[in-house]
């Protein structure tokens, strides 16, 4: 009977029992029992609280909630693996106390210290990402208005201007000030334009996505750049905008094209696209069953440390003269598709991973 009222627990990433106030394990789900090294059956008929190496805690907690001092409780300990793994050290996780409706019955649910922080670090990512949407269309509409005036201005003032040696330098300062308002218009249009155009729903398939973008960069850079392939082509269509995925995977591959010079001159400059299935994938506290993972990885410098927290902050750009949009707009478009961009880099190695859940 528990197995069939639990049974829903073996789809969370997260390592869940139910207990009763004594600590008597009523259900484990699979992820505990992978952490544990031990069968289902062996931890049902054992007490959770020894398998923490301070089991005072976890039993401290469940008196609290036999007392009915509180409903949830939260707290940081150390769970130690069964049998053969018990040479195994520790591993940190943090345990969320839970009272059921049935209150002699309660939830422990343990999330090891990494997935907390990955968690953690998705939420700050993705509230990060809004604050920063916000600010980019205020800004913009903000300096779009005055642009309009400043060129209008400039383009009056060149008309009224007479055919004299005075008014031909005159002319030279308006057009100055007409090619930079064109430049910032630019610059704020690139800032609207995810927020701008519709999204184009459609089924989608990331090898003609890799495919599309591989030859755009082959052609811009056809010399000493190698794009490898790397792809599992079970991966099955999803629905999604195409044209913000291709654009997405460009940002990206083009900014690593453009930090290989010194590796193109030595004719070993790589990128490489490849593609996997995950499985059971949490993102944004959703568990799904089946995710794309798409990395694309370059062998160049690496990002500079001092940038590398804030590298999808927008118009922050380790290059020379980048905009420092393109990774804006391309975690924008990943998080439109409920999915996440991450990034690992160090000298000699870049990898940005995309994931994106599929049906």
């Amino acid at each position: 009977m528990p197995r069939t009222r639990f049974q829903a627990f073996d789809l969370l990433s997260s390592l869940v029992a139910v207990v009763d106030l004594r600590g008597q394990v009523i259900y484990a789900n699979a992820a505990l029992e992978d952490a544990l090294g031990a069968s289902r059956r062996a931890i049902e008929s054992s007490n959770l609280c020894k398998d923490f190496v301070e089991p005072q805690a976890l039993q401290a907690a469940l008196d609290g909630v036999a007392a009915n001092a509180f409903a949830s409780l939260r707290y940081d300990a150390l769970l130690q693996p069964h049998g053969s793994r018990l040479a195994a050290e520790p591993i940190p996780v943090h345990v969320i106390i839970t009272q059921t409706e049935d209150r002699l019955e309660v939830i422990v649910e343990m999330l090891p210290q990494e997935a907390q922080e990955k968690l953690d670090r998705e939420e700050r990512n993705a509230t990060q990402a809004l604050a920063n949407k916000e600010l980019i269309r205020n800004l913009a509409h903000e300096i779009k208005n005055p642009l309009g005036g400043i060129r209008g201005a400039a383009q009056l003032l060149q008309l009224e201007l007479s055919d004299t040696e005075k008014a031909k330098s005159l002319t030279e300062y308006t057009q100055v000030i007409i090619h930079e308002a064109d430049r910032l218009q630019t610059l704020v249009d690139r800032l609207l334009e995810p927020h701008r155009k519709p999204r184009e729903i459609g089924d989608v398939n990331i090898h003609e996505v890799c495919e599309r973008v591989r030859s755009l960069i082959v052609a811009e850079f056809p010399k000493g750049l190698k794009v490898v392939r790397d792809y599992d082509t079970s991966i099955p269509d999803f629905r999604g905008d195409k044209e913000q995925l291709i654009q997405t995977v460009l940002n990206i591959a083009h900014n690593a094209a453009q930090v290989l010079p010194e590796r193109m001159a030595e004719g070993d400059a790589r990128i490489v696209f490849k593609t996997r299935i995950a499985r059971q994938v949490t993102l944004g506290k959703r568990r799904h069953r089946l995710a794309l993972e798409l990395h694309i990885q370059d062998n160049g410098p690496g990002i500079p440390p001092e940038i590398k927290d804030r590298i999808f902050y927008p118009l922050v750009s380790g290059r020379e003269g980048g905009s420092g949009l393109g990774l804006t707009l391309a975690q924008t478009f990943v998080q439109q598709h409920e999915g996440l961009i991450e990034v690992e880099s160090q000298p000699g190695r870049t990898e940005f991973k995309i994931t994106i859940p599929l049906p």
